[in-house]
């Protein structure tokens, strides 16, 4: 098992804390298959796209592999699952922008749900590409900019209604539109970027919260208050949530999925 190095530190200027999204990961790990359902979902896109390339896949790597069912579902004759989570007992442990992989490695990479928690996407493109042997293909699949839109507004309202401002307990989130021109800044030929909506209803917003911590996606931002929501605060954001319902009575959660296809120029 290959550990991330000790040695290696955060920027201040990361956006997300290395350590909180591990430990998030690893709480998650034992009961994850009961929140599955949306990496489940691009999963099985992934590996539908995968079967499309008509190729006999001889060294995969699952990026961000989670409980592996992405990888699991694509015939290869190695894959290797990494994740920053030791929980989900991968092979390599590590961050996806920290790839301890030597040139030329692998002829697929997969990462399903998972690039939306790094904190250099552009880096660890890079460092995809380049562990990706001559015409090697990357597909990758994560929750995007326009998603939880009304859940986010509802968030910052009760923030502000209970407080003197917004706590960071927002993540930012990747644009589509600007995934192209990502692949291509990192060296990928013949970029194809899928942008699709996904929608889950809720019967209440406590539902909703249980879901994002299953998945492993709670509050890891580094600027985070470290202290408790405390109950004025967690009962404005309840407030705020509920009055998101629909015509059926449901908090309706519309997810935008991101998803990218980049091919490593064939050499000659």
């Amino acid at each position: 098992m290959i550990t991330p190095d000790p040695a290696a530190q955060a920027s201040i200027a990361e956006p997300f804390d290395r350590a909180a999204r591990r430990a998030a990961r690893n709480r998650c790990a034992g009961d994850f298959a009961d929140f599955a359902f949306l990496k489940h979902h691009m999963a099985g896109d992934l590996a539908a796209r995968a079967a499309g390339f008509e190729r006999r896949w001889s060294r995969v790597l699952d990026l961000g592999a989670h409980d592996g069912s992405a990888s699991a579902m694509v015939p290869s004759e190695e894959t290797i699952r990494c994740d920053c989570a030791a929980g989900f007992s991968p092979q390599v442990i590590c961050d996806e922008d920290r790839l301890p992989f030597a040139a030329a490695q692998f002829d697929l990479v997969l990462s399903a749900g998972s690039l939306n928690g790094v904190n250099d996407l552009p880096g660890a493109l890079v460092q995809i590409r380049q562990c990706l042997r001559p015409d090697g293909i990357f597909l990758a699949s994560f929750v995007g900019g326009a998603s939880l839109a009304d859940q986010r507004q509802a968030l910052i309202a009760a923030d502000l209604a209970a407080s003197d401002g917004a706590s960071p307990r927002l993540h930012p989130m990747i644009d589509g539109r600007e995934a192209p021109s990502l692949l291509q800044r990192a060296g990928f030929a013949d970029p194809v970027v899928d942008i699709a909506e996904t929608v889950v209803h809720y019967r209440d917003p406590l539902a909703m919260r249980r879901d994002l911590r299953g998945m492993g996606e709670g509050n890891y931002l580094r600027a985070r208050a470290r202290r408790p929501i405390g109950r004025t605060r967690l009962k404005a954001m309840t407030e705020h949530l509920e009055t998101l319902r629909d015509d059926t009575g449901r908090i309706a959660a519309h997810l935008e999925i991101v998803t990218m296809t980049g091919r490593v120029p064939a050499k000659g």
